[in-house]
């Protein structure tokens, strides 16, 4: 049974009632970030239940040394944690001297969390009687700024319900913070200096071995009913703690509030020794706008955000609630400003997988940003692969390729591989081609020109250059293989010749030479200049032609299906549908020996490569190969419903598109995996977005325009979201009987739409029948 706490509601995620057993669950879906730093949605009062603590700052992580049970050359040095940083938010309360604390009052009633996704805040709300027997009414508000990224404000107002009370508020900063795991249970932050003055305190604190510098700091006022309350705190400092005390007699039916800013400035935006001195410039400058003021600027940030990224559906709640929960995390998680940033697998919802990147970001996410944010944001996070070349370049040296071939990491923080199952970190090799994919795809979605002469082109060539060694030539077969790989089906390990890994790498090589040969005749000087860097003769990329011309890919002529490896129909093919329900999730049920000896399929291999080079193949063989290896998919990976969601509506089987799409969009609403305590899985909710534009929406970039084939499910009496194409704003809106287009802006712009060629004119709706 999924679970079914969150109350379905168009723009907001809540949940009533408190229970103990939800709350790790809960701090992971009403986590909050701006794209610098990140929250999980813990209490800021003592809490003594289940809990998993969790605070992040983007970039920000600690080289936890690998540990393995024997060493095999080749192995990544250390896992990248990302890292649990200071705890800001810390408020313990004691009323009539006694600590609030949820796990251990008598009652806790009228329990109320609220996700406000349209404003971009986080509240709580909750009477307690407490085991001295007083009753309070407390009622939270939480925010992470986007207009000030490096803080973040807590709102903190208390009720005195049955009688007469005195209470005490006493923020806290604390750096003496832990990971949920970590291999040798190093310490990773070293505490410099505590610091306090007045309302204001200021924790310095660094981590071993990468040596980030960080200020976390807080300044907290109280206001008795709507009163400011003139008092100095007392203040008790510790070595990885400072703590200030606010403490008043208030009347029964009276309110006490604290209101709390707080954050981090880093040595990655500032130098070291200015660290407080920023830390108090932010502090002077958003205390004097005002908690309230600055709670409205966060509104109107977030309105425009929306203006842009949101997908509206009517006439079904839980499918416009799912969305957008995705589309309001990926916008949490990253907002492209920073091209040293990428995103995380869990954004900054915990810390499960590591490191700040998978090939996740290139082949879900860059499709999201392209279309809701401008050309900028895009290019970022390609530009965040080419400043990782030279890493690339060592992390392949490492495995004995040569000659500048790259082969980008499968997890990294700085560009060096950190993953350490050597199964992923040495065979899981196609993540390569999904960058080579994501430079293709950027540059056919947006025109962007510059991009390969300036950058791109290197890292296709290091790519291409791996490709080239990692390939063997088969004097049985008269081709070129590729042996010992796991494809996307990390159910499946060292195995041979998986297809999608042979056509990913045929392709990356040809639209290498190709793109060679453009910017040779385009951009000459940047062609000389990569030549040279690069050493690149025409003797070589003959040698990388023949292993494309001549690459072998395993068919089966009976099903007339290319084979997902060489050994695929030596297992015992028994469709996912006759497992018993006992058996599933088998990665929970099952030994890795059986799983990697059964049919079963993690997430879209084979189909992972006709969602990619849909235009290679006819309908008809799409259809063939999804009805083949769909039966035998059990969609234990998070990135796998939305990809099948795309091509089952391409193939206008809309039931099933439906049905991918709401796994898919209400993934960690429902937890499907039973995981979501560990953190929400953001890369994924990309796909979903993809989902709903590429599948139900049918778009394309076909012959260099803009192309729509939309449908919609009977569930829905409508849909709609807007892209930015090349700098065209185009709102498409699609109802059971008719598709509409409006381009805002003073051009005219063709699009196709069902194959046909229309023009939309400027502010103007275009009605077309759908199909």
């Amino acid at each position: 049974m999924n679970q079914d706490y969150i109350k379905p509601h168009n723009w907001s995620i809540i949940e009533e009632g408190y229970d103990k057993l939800r709350v790790k669950s809960s701090e992971s879906l009403f986590s909050l970030g701006n794209g610098a730093m990140g929250q999980r949605a813990n209490f800021e009062e003592k809490y003594t239940g289940p809990t998993f603590q969790g605070s992040y700052i983007a970039g920000i992580y600690y080289p936890d040394k690998t540990k393995v049970g024997w060493w095999k050359n080749g192995y990544p040095e250390y896992f990248a944690k990302v890292l649990n940083a200071p705890n800001w938010i810390g408020i313990n309360i004691f009323i009539n001297g006694e600590e609030l604390d949820l796990n251990s009052c008598k009652s806790v009633d009228e329990f109320h969390r609220e996700l406000n996704m349209k404003q971009g805040w986080y509240s709580r709300s909750f009477t307690a009687t407490l085991l001295n027997g007083t009753v309070i009414k407390a009622k939270i508000i939480r925010f992470l700024s986007l207009d000030y990224d490096e803080v973040g404000a807590i709102k903190y107002e208390i009720t005195a319900v049955n009688q007469d009370m005195s209470i005490a508020y006493h923020p806290y900063l604390d750096s003496g913070i832990t990971n949920e795991d970590s291999n040798w249970d190093d310490q990773f932050w070293n505490t410099t200096k505590a610091e306090s003055k007045g309302c204001q305190a200021f924790l310095e604190a660094h981590t071993l071995k990468t040596n980030f510098y960080t200020c976390t700091f807080m300044e907290s006022g109280l206001f008795h009913n709507e009163e400011a309350v003139s008092t100095t705190p007392i203040e008790t400092t510790q070595p990885n703690k400072v703590v200030h005390q606010f403490k008043k007699e208030i009347n029964k039916g009276d309110r006490l509030t604290l209101v709390k800013f707080g954050g981090y400035t880093v040595s990655t935006n500032h130098k070291v020794d200015a660290l407080v001195p920023a830390a108090k410039k932010l502090l002077q400058e958003t205390t004097a706008i005002g908690f309230d003021s600055l709670l409205e600027r966060q509104k109107e940030a977030w309105s425009q955000i929306w203006n842009m990224s949101d997908i509206t559906i009517e006439g079904d709640v839980r499918a416009q609630q799912g969305i957008r929960f995705n589309i309001f995390h990926l916008n949490q998680t990253y907002l492209g400003r920073d091209s040293r940033l990428n995103i995380g697998p869990k954004g900054f919802t915990g810390e499960k997988y590591g490191g700040s990147t998978y090939w996740d970001t290139e082949a879900y996410c860059i499709p999201f940003y392209m279309a809701t944010k401008n050309n900028t944001v895009a290019r970022n996070l390609l530009t965040y692969r080419y400043n990782h070349l030279e890493k690339a370049i060592e992390n392949a040296q490492k495995l004995g390729f040569k000659d500048g071939a790259a082969l980008y990491p499968m997890v990294t923080m700085n560009g060096e591989e950190c993953h350490n199952e050597w199964e992923i970190t040495f065979e899981e090799i196609h993540r390569n081609g999904a960058i080579a994919f994501a430079i293709y795809n950027y540059q056919r979605f947006t025109a962007d020109d510059s991009y390969i002469p300036e950058m791109g082109l290197e890292v296709l060539v290091g790519i291409s250059r791996f490709w080239h060694q990692r390939a063997t030539f088969s004097s049985q077969k008269n081709k070129y293989v590729i042996l010992g790989v796991t494809g996307p089906n990390e159910y499946e390990n060292n195995v041979n010749n998986n297809w999608y890994t042979n056509y990913i790498a045929r392709w990356c090589i040809q639209y290498t030479l190709e793109a060679l040969l453009k910017v040779k005749e385009d951009h000459p000087n940047d062609y000389e200049r990569i030549i040279e860097i690069t050493q690149l003769s025409e003797q070589e990329t003959a040698l990388w032609d023949q292993v494309a011309t001549n690459m072998y890919f395993p068919y089966d002529k009976k099903n007339k299906v290319y084979l997902q490896q060489d050994g695929f129909l030596d297992k015992e093919l028994i469709p996912a549908k006759d497992l018993m329900k006992k058996d599933r999730p088998i990665n929970q049920k099952w030994s890795w020996d059986r799983i990697l000896r059964s049919p079963y399929i993690k997430q879209a291999d084979t189909l992972q490569g006709f969602y990619f080079f849909e235009d290679q193949f006819s309908l008809e063989e799409l259809e063939r190969h999804f009805d083949f290896y769909e039966p035998f998919t059990v969609h234990e990976s998070s990135l796998s419903p939305c990809v099948h969601s795309i091509l089952a509506a391409k193939l206008n089987r809309m039931e099933q598109a439906y049905n991918f799409y709401l796994r898919t969009s209400r993934l960690d609403l429902d937890d499907y995996n039973k995981e979501v305590e560990e953190g929400l899985h953001i890369t994924s909710m990309a796909g979903t977005w993809m989902s709903i534009v590429e599948g139900f929406g049918g778009m394309r970039v076909l012959e260099n325009e803009l192309s729509f084939c939309p449908r919609i499910p009977k569930q829905w009496e409508s849909y709609s979201f807007k892209v930015n194409f090349r700098g065209n704003i185009i709102k498409v809106k699609v109802k059971d009987k008719e598709s509409s287009f409006e381009l805002e802006g003073s051009r005219e712009m063709p699009i196709k739409l069902n194959g046909k060629r229309l023009v939309l004119k400027a502010e103007k709706k275009t009605y077309a029948a759908i199909i």
